[in-house]
């Protein structure tokens, strides 16, 4: 069943590092377009390579549900992957859709906190994942490395929840906006009313 897209599509969950182009190629290849690890040198690169997943998955099967433990990061080398949120009704919103060269999940290397929405693939999709324990063990062998990876995710985290802020910001604005046109619309008849109950008989 196709899942309603959200009215008004959310900037939050959207790639803010999109419009660098990922080639088919070798993973390490693919690692140095991702903004994670862009900044890396070629040796690191290829260090990274060592340690991360490739997968396949099909249409329709999810990478991760809402609420399910954050375990890493992924990248989509192909395919896309819809970031779909599960309201208190059931009812499921899509918030947006992400494809090739995006990647999603990358604060569940910093928090192992609840995953905040689930991540459905649309298609037939190749994903990289970067996990945590990976990242941790990385981190005890090659320390100046993995102190590396984790400012960056840290930069990448801060600027994610700068545009949060600015996205909340921006409908908090037009609630208001919307809460007042209602209570001008509400009370309009009724003070037109009290000044015509107001008017003497020969008025």
């Amino acid at each position: 069943m196709a899942v309603p897209k959200f009215v008004g599509e959310s900037t939050i969950w959207k790639n803010i590092f999109s419009g660098r182009s990922i080639r088919k190629g070798s993973t390490h290849e693919l690692l140095s377009r991702v903004p994670a690890f862009a900044h890396l040198s070629f040796r690191e690169l290829k260090e990274v390579a060592t340690i991360v997943h490739k997968r396949e998955y099909r249409a329709g099967e999810p990478v991760f549900y809402q609420g399910d433990p954050g375990l890493g990061m992924y990248i989509i080398q192909e395919g896309s992957v819809a970031i779909v949120i599960s309201e208190q009704d059931g009812e499921q919103k899509e918030l947006a859709v992400l494809t090739e060269g995006d990647f999603f999940g990358e604060l569940a290397l910093l928090d192992e906190s609840p995953r905040s929405a689930a991540a459905l693939c649309k298609t037939d999709c190749l994903l990289i994942g970067f996990f945590r324990p990976d990242l941790m063990d990385l981190i005890d062998r090659k320390p100046a490395l993995g102190i590396k990876i984790v400012s960056k995710l840290a930069e990448i985290v801060g600027e994610r929840l700068r545009k949060t802020d600015k996205e909340l910001s921006r409908l908090k604005s037009q609630m208001d906006a919307l809460r007042a046109e209602l209570e001008r619309k509400t009370n309009g008849p009724q003070e037109n009313s009290q000044e015509e109950h107001g008017r003497s008989p020969g008025a």
